[in-house]
C-alpha cells in the first residue's frame, strides 16, 4: 500500500499521527497518575476513617457491662457501605462491627498500617497498647470502578477534542500550503503560448528558490522558441522575394523559348517554384500562429468573414461548385481576429480540396455557436494517424500534393486563441469522409485553464483519426 502523492496530506497524516500518539501517550500518563492519587486519597480516607472509630470503639467497649459479647452496629437507614470495619481484641475475637461486615474479610492483625487481599485493602490500628485493634476495609472493586468512571468521564472530551485536532491540523497544513498550490497552478498554466514569469511574491523560503529556477528556465526558453520562430519567419519572408523573382523569370524564359524540351523543364522549375513559395507561406502562418501573436481577446464576425474568404476562393479557376457554404444570416461574433479565422477556414478547405473526393464539393458550416465545421467526402482514414497529422510535416499516407503544414497550422491557432480542433473520420453516420471541427473561443476569452487544454487532447486522441494534411 502506497502512501499519499500530495505533499498536503502526507504532512497532514503525519502530523495527525503525531498528534494521536501524543494525544494517546498523555491520557495513558494521565491514567497512571489519576489511578495513583486516588489511591492516595482512598488510603487516607481508611486511615482518617480508623483513627475516628477506633477512640469511640474503645469507649463503647470499656463502658460495657461484664459479659457483653460482639456488638454489630445498626444502620439507621440502607446504603451503600464502601467502608466496612471491625474491632477485635488481642485474642482476635470480634467486639465490633459495621452492620454489613464480613469477618471472612478481614485478615488477623498483624502490624499497624495497610495489607492487601485479593479483594480488599485493609487498613489496620491498635490501642491500649495493641489489646484493642481495628481494621477498616474497602472492596478492591469499588476503586477500580470509580477509577473508570473518571477515566471514562476524562475520555468523552479526549474524543472530541482528538477529530477537532486532526481537522485543525488539515487546516492549518492547507492554509500553509496556499503558496504551494499557487505555484502548482502558475506552472501549470504556462505552455508554448504562455512563458511569463511565475508570481514568486509570498512564497515561502523553501519554495523560493524553486520559483525563481523555474522562471530562470520560462525565460531560456522563450528565448530560444522566439530564435526559433523569428529563424523561420524571416527566412521564410526573405526567400519570398527571390522565389517570386526566379518564378517571373522562368515565366518569361517559358514565353520565350521555343525550344519544347526546355519547355518542359521550365515548367517543371515553374511548378517547384510554386511549391517553394506556398511552403513560405505556409511556414510564416506557423511561426506567427506559434508566437502567440493572435490576439485571442478580439471578437469576429466569423459568418462574414467566411462568406468573404469563400467567395475570394471561388474567383480561382475550377473552384465553381468545389465549395458549398452554410452560415447563419445573423452575425456569429467569435473570440478571434478575422486575419486568424481566415487562415484556418483557407487551410481547412484547401486540405479538404487536396484530400477529399475530387468529383464532391467541400461543405462549410458555421453554427450560432461559433463552431466551424470543414467536411469532404473520401476514404476514411485509420485511426492511428489523428494526433500525428496535428505535428508540422506530416502527411500521413495521401499521395496528393502537399506541405504536411495546414492541419499543423490550424491547431496552432486553436490552441492560441482558445479555440479548439478535433479531425472526425468517418464522417458521422456514414462510413467514409473526414470532418474537421474548429470551435472558435467566446468573446472576450484571454487564456484556457490546463484542465481545458488536457480536455482537449483527451478529444482528439479519443477522435476517429483521418489521413490527410
Amino acid at each position: 500500500m502506497t502512501g499519499p502523492r500530495s505533499l498536503q496530506w502526507r504532512i497532514s497524516l503525519w502530523l495527525g499521527f503525531g498528534v494521536v500518539l501524543l494525544w494517546g501517550i498523555a491520557t495513558v500518563a494521565t491514567a497512571q497518575r489519576l489511578r495513583h492519587e486516588m489511591n492516595e486519597v482512598f488510603d487516607s480516607a481508611l486511615e482518617e476513617t480508623a483513627q475516628r472509630l477506633l477512640p469511640l470503639a474503645v469507649l463503647d467497649i470499656l463502658s460495657r457491662e461484664e459479659g457483653d459479647t460482639s456488638q454489630r452496629i445498626v444502620t439507621l437507614r440502607e446504603h451503600d457501605e464502601y467502608f466496612t470495619y471491625a474491632v477485635r481484641d488481642a485474642r482476635g475475637d470480634m467486639l465490633l462491627r459495621s452492620h454489613r461486615a464480613d469477618d471472612s474479610v478481614f485478615p488477623p492483625f498483624s502490624r499497624m498500617g495497610f495489607v492487601d487481599t485479593p479483594t480488599h485493602r485493609v487498613y489496620f490500628d491498635a490501642a491500649l497498647q495493641g489489646s484493642i485493634t481495628i481494621a477498616v476495609a474497602e472492596p478492591l472493586a469499588h476503586r477500580r470502578e470509580v477509577a473508570n468512571e473518571a477515566l471514562l468521564g476524562l475520555s468523552w472530551p479526549l474524543a472530541l477534542l482528538l477529530p477537532a485536532s486532526l481537522l485543525l491540523v488539515w487546516a492549518v497544513v492547507r492554509v500553509s500550503m496556499a503558496p504551494i498550490r499557487s505555484l502548482r497552478a502558475g506552472i501549470e498554466a504556462r505552455g508554448s503560448g504562455d512563458l511569463t514569469p511565475i508570481p514568486a511574491a509570498g512564497l515561502p523560503s523553501e519554495i523560493g528558490p524553486i520559483a525563481d529556477a523555474v522562471n530562470h528556465l520560462l525565460l531560456r526558453l522563450g528565448r530560444a522558441l522566439d530564435a526559433e520562430r523569428s529563424f523561420t519567419a524571416n527566412s521564410a519572408h526573405e526567400l519570398r522575394t527571390p522565389v517570386a523573382a526566379a518564378l517571373a523569370q522562368t515565366q518569361r524564359l517559358i514565353a520565350e523559348t521555343k525550344d519544347s524540351t526546355s519547355r518542359e523543364r521550365a515548367q517543371q522549375i515553374e511548378m517547384a517554384l510554386q511549391r517553394l513559395s506556398r511552403l513560405s507561406e505556409k511556414l510564416m502562418q506557423l511561426a506567427r500562429a506559434e508566437g502567440g501573436r493572435l490576439q485571442g481577446g478580439a471578437t469576429t464576425d466569423i459568418a462574414s468573414a467566411a462568406r468573404f474568404v469563400v467567395a475570394e476562393m471561388l474567383r480561382k479557376p475550377g473552384m465553381i461548385g468545389r465549395i458549398k457554404l452554410a452560415v447563419p444570416e445573423t452575425p456569429v461574433p467569435a473570440g478571434i481576429d478575422a486575419d486568424s479565422f481566415a487562415i484556418v477556414l483557407r487551410n481547412l478547405v484547401e486540405n479538404g480540396l487536396k484530400h477529399g473526393a475530387p468529383d464532391m464539393p467541400i461543405a462549410i458550416g458555421i453554427s450560432c455557436d461559433g463552431v466551424l465545421t470543414v467536411s469532404n467526402e473520401g476514404p476514411s482514414v485509420p485511426p492511428d494517424l489523428l494526433l500525428r497529422l496535428l505535428q508540422p510535416f506530416e502527411r500521413g499516407r495521401t499521395v496528393a500534393e502537399g506541405s504536411g503544414l495546414g492541419l499543423a497550422i490550424v491547431n496552432a491557432i486553436a490552441t492560441g486563441t482558445g479555440g479548439r480542433l478535433i479531425l472526425t473520420s468517418p464522417l458521422p453516420g456514414q462510413q467514409s469522409g473526414f470532418e474537421a471541427r474548429f470551435s472558435a473561443s467566446p468573446p472576450g476569452w484571454k487564456g484556457s485553464t490546463p484542465e481545458e487544454s488536457q480536455q482537449d487532447d483527451d478529444r482528439n486522441r479519443n477522435a476517429d483519426k483521418p489521413e490527410q494534411n
